[in-house]
């Protein structure tokens, strides 16, 4: 009997149409029969290497087909998949296969130096994978495809359960990276659609074959987050269970060019992006000097784990007429909330439609009255994470019961709830700036800067004030050849924003750091600012320019 299981539902879609394209990625082309099949093959060689159900398999590479093979391996055989960031040195991956009591790794051979580096202080991590990736970086671990090549193709493996797990480590904006713990069951219907968005949940696991779409309407999705972060899971997974083609970005370094080249040659009805870091460039390069791609395929582009600034989403409406831009909002601890409905007029910024289960809670964890202008915290009840894994601390932070015994998440999110029942998003609590006893909340100054003709990208932190607490500081990358004066700046901000949440401090930088998902790297922007307040105070630049009012 099937189940709620991110695997048999997966084979629920496989069987329904096993010659149908899967995944694409590089020059890899895979059927969904193919990649059940190759699933099935690395999952007997995890569980004859001793792989047990609830033990934990991490995947530990860049965006490639063998990480969704991995995947599917991993809860073929019961096992836990963990993503471990491809761009973590040896002290930071040391902490996720410790934190997660990871047995198994599956990982590309140019991490091998790292991995030996740290696996003596590993004892539980005793199987190793590798994925062969051009590099010669020496390895004892069993090369990928001659593990596939000697385990068996068949699906004989043992029942599956609902309550197996998914985990998603997420690093946040602060703190060590936790392991948030959901039921397969909960993530199916939280983050991957319940059996497709805009229609009831399916009832049984069986239904979802009922729910695949025909060939000529499959969901075609070109996926650029990394696989390694929720947002690429997701996506990806919700493509699969709709029996769509899920089109990999498998470059190490974004290049948007090459984004509409593979969306041309894929015929690409959906492209994932996340935010500005990656929406940005994309409309830029639509509009550059010779730039011609064929974008007719083009039905919406969505993005997800960062929001989009009115400014980029208006670009891609203009370069993309007919095409649908839109946020959709999702967190680790909470799955796919909602999306900004603002088709019809001028993009308008982060005022989602919310699901029924998601609201905003006071205090006291009650609800906000709907137009009263009250900042709370958004939460979610219903299909929610268990936990953090081995962090009670942070589980009982984050997870409360309410009086009348509903359980609700609430990681941080401060919002409101409009007269019509939206909610508007003010951004995380950790990284909200408080001066003068007024919270400045980044994201709503960031798109203010953004929208400036000579401001390419910007993020916005506080930094100490002897008077204030904190004042608004701005790490500007300029377009090539502008040079933003502070007043400038402001004056073009005051129109959009508070007195209050204006800009103080203007840093100029080269490139904003963000994190290989496309979000801002605000502990980078944190120290980056900072430490420009010290060196302006004892008249060192160290190559930065700075200006303050």
């Amino acid at each position: 009997m099937r189940e709620f299981n991110l695997a048999d539902l997966f084979e629920v879609v496989a069987d329904t149409v096993p010659s149908r394209l899967a995944l694409v990625a590089d020059e890899r082309r895979l059927t969904y029969e193919q990649l059940d099949e190759r699933a099935n093959r690395l999952a007997h060689h995890l569980v004859d290497e001793g792989v047990t159900p609830g033990d934990k398999v991490a995947i530990y590479a860049w965006n490639r087909a063998e990480w969704i093979e991995a995947m599917l391996a991993a809860y073929k055989a019961r096992a836990v998949p963990i993503n471990v960031n491809y761009r973590y040195v040896a002290d930071e991956a040391r902490h996720i296969f410790e934190n997660s009591d990871a047995v198994a790794v599956v990982h590309e051979r140019a991490f091998a130096p790292v991995l030996d580096s740290v696996r003596a202080d590993l004892p539980r991590l005793r199987h190793f994978v590798v994925l062969e990736d051009g590099s010669d970086a020496p390895s004892d671990a069993v090369p990928y495809e001659d593990a596939l090549a000697a385990a068996s193709p068949e699906r004989d493996f043992d029942p599956r359960s609902p309550d197996d797990l998914y985990f998603l480590y997420t690093g946040g904006t602060t703190g060590v990276p936790k392991g948030v713990m959901w039921r397969a069951e909960d993530i199916f219907f939280a983050a991957l659609g319940g059996g497709g968005f805009g229609q009831p949940p399916i009832e049984k696991p069986d239904e979802l074959a009922e729910r695949v779409t025909a060939e000529d309407a499959r969901s075609i999705q070109m996926v650029n987050a990394p696989i390694m972060h929720g947002g690429g899971q997701w996506i990806t997974f919700i493509t699969f269970y709709s029996g769509g083609t899920a089109v990999l970005n498998c470059q190490r370094h974004f290049d948007p060019d090459e984004i509409w080249r593979l969306v041309e040659r894929e015929r690409c009805n959906g492209v994932m992006v996340v935010g500005d870091a990656m929406g940005r460039p994309l409309a830029e390069a639509l509009t550059a000097s010779g730039a011609s791609y064929d974008t007719s395929s083009v039905i919406v582009v969505g993005s997800g784990g960062a929001i989009l600034s009115p400014t980029v989403k208006e670009q891609l409406r203009a370069e993309l007429p007919n095409a649908m831009v839109m946020d959709s909002f999702g967190a680790s601890e909470t799955g796919a909330g909602g999306s900004v409905f603002d088709t019809d007029g001028p993009a308008a910024g982060p005022r989602f439609t919310m699901g029924e289960h998601t609201t905003v809670l006071d205090d006291d964890v009650r609800p906000v009255e709907p137009g009263s202008g009250v900042v709370g915290r958004l939460a979610r009840r219903g299909h929610i994470p268990l936990g953090y894994y081995k962090d009670e601390e942070k589980t009982a932070a984050t997870f409360l019961t309410a009086a009348d015994g509903t359980r609700w998440v609430i990681p941080g999110d401060f919002a409101t709830v409009e007269a019509d029942g939206t909610i508007t998003m003010l951004g995380r609590g950790s990284v909200s700036i408080t001066t003068g006893g007024e919270k400045v909340y980044p994201e709503e100054v960031e798109a203010a800067l953004k929208s400036h003709p000579d401001v390419f990208d910007a993020v916005v932190v506080g930094v100490p004030d002897d008077r204030f607490v904190e004042r608004v500081a701005a790490i500007v990358q300029p377009r090539p050849g502008a040079q933003p004066a502070l007043e400038d700046l402001q004056a073009h901000c005051r129109a959009q924003l508070a007195g209050y949440k204006m800009p103080r401090r203007l840093v100029i930088v080269d490139e904003i750091v963000r994190t290989p998902v496309g979000k801002p790297d605000y502990r980078w922007a944190k120290k980056t600012a900072t430490d420009n307040v010290l060196a302006s105070q004892t008249h060192a630049t160290r190559g930065l320019s700075t200006q303050e009012r």
